[in-house]
């Protein structure tokens, strides 16, 4: 065998020698789990022969507690780029194998190496978490490594679309780069996240809770709102971020993808002339409102078990990305609150970074009342959905549906927020606030004072519903630009957004605003 020929069978052993991971007993453990390796997890991700890896001879360089007589495969992450349904995308994986996928020096200049090509590239960056967290052994150069990632999520947030999957345990500081990512999926029964583990919390505060109730998938969910999707396998989840990926364009200078999904634009839903309960009172699910206008019915929904009050989630409009906020009158009739605002602020923040226009559906009969909410600051929380939408830039159209009064009524993308169009069905209520409250507070001396006061209330909440609890009114000011039919919504949003589609903004020049946090 020739030198060269030699080399090159070098090469050949030692990408093998790493790619056998933390060996066959390891592989094994991790597939007893339900769960994918690293680099299986990066197969199915990528287009079939499009990933290249970078750094795969990386080494640690520690020294402390035995560590330097310990091999590493890869120093348990694999890091680089490949295509995405023929899209480019960057994306490290943590391996669990490799000394239970730890962060220490090396691992984490490899994760920044993959980040700032990404950056410079403009393209999305996923990463695949399943790591013990920092590795003991190399001290205070984990921590560094951690805060440099996480300087670079919060340099590259609204250039790049980031998305986390956990796959398997994320601890301690280690779950803070996920969070400081736009969306976060966790896969079910093996993907953890918390800062404190559950025997910290037990030997600390007596407390005693499983792992997954403390930061399981469907904890994350539903209770905290850290996730946004919580999938059934580490498939599922990977499934997911492929969907996901598809509503997004590149980087925040490019445009959302164009995909031809057949649908008419001018298609009408009769189902929606229909929709709307003749009761003020009754309930309908707004994702069937949704599902009957964008293309093909095909709604992406995010957050779907948090602050289910409110709808947000991804669809297109004749080929065309959009993002759609909306109240769910099925859930506390649709009422805004502190979660549900949060929801949507960070839903309408992402549209805005990445040029994805917005479609606000509103049926709301005002915030959530009570002490629970005031003290929980509904009126901080309350104000970043007013900011977030005053601040937005691309194109925003609102339907108003049913109820939509008060001071939720601009929180739902009014016109005095910068709305650009607003549509009405007739069903529309565009007031203050609802009949029998306008009652008690304008006419209450003439219900009191009446030979029979039930009656004279009906009478005067008639009277309010007849004169004010219309779309008449506010389209008479100017403030509701049509009031539609709504089986024709479809066609009417189609068309309004085209208008749209080249619409500018500046704002004043600023480093940035301070946002009620």
């Amino acid at each position: 065998m020739g030198r060269t020929a030699e080399k090159l069978q070098e090469l050949r052993d030692r990408e093998a020698k790493v790619k056998e991971m933390g060996g066959p007993k390891a592989i094994a453990k991790v597939h007893d789990q339900g769960k994918l390796t690293a680099r299986e997890r990066l197969d199915y991700f990528f287009d079939p022969g499009t990933f290249r890896e970078l750094d795969m001879f990386v080494k640690h360089r520690g020294t402390l507690f035995g560590i330097d007589k310990v091999e590493i495969p890869a120093d348990g992450v694999i890091t680089g780029y490949g295509l995405v349904n023929g899209r480019q995308v960057f994306a490290f994986a943590q391996d669990f194998t490799a000394r239970a996928g730890s962060l220490g020096e090396m691992h984490a200049k490899k994760i920044c190496k993959v980040m700032d090509l990404a950056l410079k590239a403009g393209k999305p960056f996923v990463g695949f978490n399943d790591s013990g967290g920092a590795r003991i052994q190399e001290g205070v150069d984990s921590l560094a490594g951690y805060g440099n990632i996480f300087y670079r999520n919060a340099i590259t947030s609204g250039v790049v679309p980031q998305i986390s999957a956990i796959m398997g345990p994320c601890a301690g500081g280690a779950v803070y780069s996920p969070a400081m990512t736009d969306f976060v999926l966790m896969t079910k029964n093996t993907g953890l996240m918390f800062i404190t583990g559950p025997d910290v919390i037990r030997s600390v505060l007596g407390e005693i809770i499983t792992q997954e109730e403390l930061g399981g998938a469907m904890t994350h969910n539903s209770k905290s709102g850290v996730a946004h999707f919580a999938c059934e396998n580490d498939a599922d989840n990977i499934d997911h971020i492929k969907r996901l990926l598809s509503f997004f364009p590149d980087n925040n200078m490019e445009d959302p993808p164009f995909v031809d999904t057949g649908d008419s634009p001018t298609r009408l839903c009769p189902e929606l002339d229909t929709i709307v309960p003749d009761s003020p009172r009754g309930a309908y699910d707004i994702k069937d409102v949704i599902r009957s206008v964008v293309d093909n019915g095909d709604f992406m929904e995010v957050h779907q078990y948090y602050a289910m009050n409110m709808v947000v989630g991804f669809a297109r409009l004749n080929n065309k990305s959009i993002g759609i906020i909306a109240n769910q009158p099925k859930v506390l009739a649709g009422c805004l609150d502190c979660d549900s605002s949060d929801k949507a602020t960070r839903f309408i923040r992402f549209c805005d970074a990445f040029n994805i226009p917005m479609l606000t559906i509103a049926d709301v009969p005002g915030y959530l009342p009570g002490k629970n909410q005031e003290w929980g600051g509904i009126i901080r929380h309350g104000a970043k959905l007013l900011w977030c939408y005053s601040e937005a830039t691309v194109p925003k159209v609102t339907l108003v549906i049913r109820k939509d009064y008060g001071g939720s009524y601009l929180a739902m993308c009014s016109k005095e927020l910068g709305g650009d169009i607003t549509l009405a069905w007739p069903t529309a209520e565009i007031a203050v606030m609802g009949a029998a409250g306008a009652a008690n507070v304008i006419f209450r001396k003439q219900i009191a004072e009446a030979e029979d006061p039930a009656a004279k209330r009906e009478e005067i909440i008639a009277d309010y519903e007849k004169n004010l609890c219309n779309p008449y009114i506010a389209a008479s000011r100017g403030y509701i630009d049509a009031v539609i039919i709504p089986s024709e919504t479809r066609a009417r949003l189609i068309d309004t957004f085209e208008m749209l589609a080249t619409k500018r903004v500046s704002l004043p020049p600023k480093k940035h605003g301070n946002i009620p946090m």
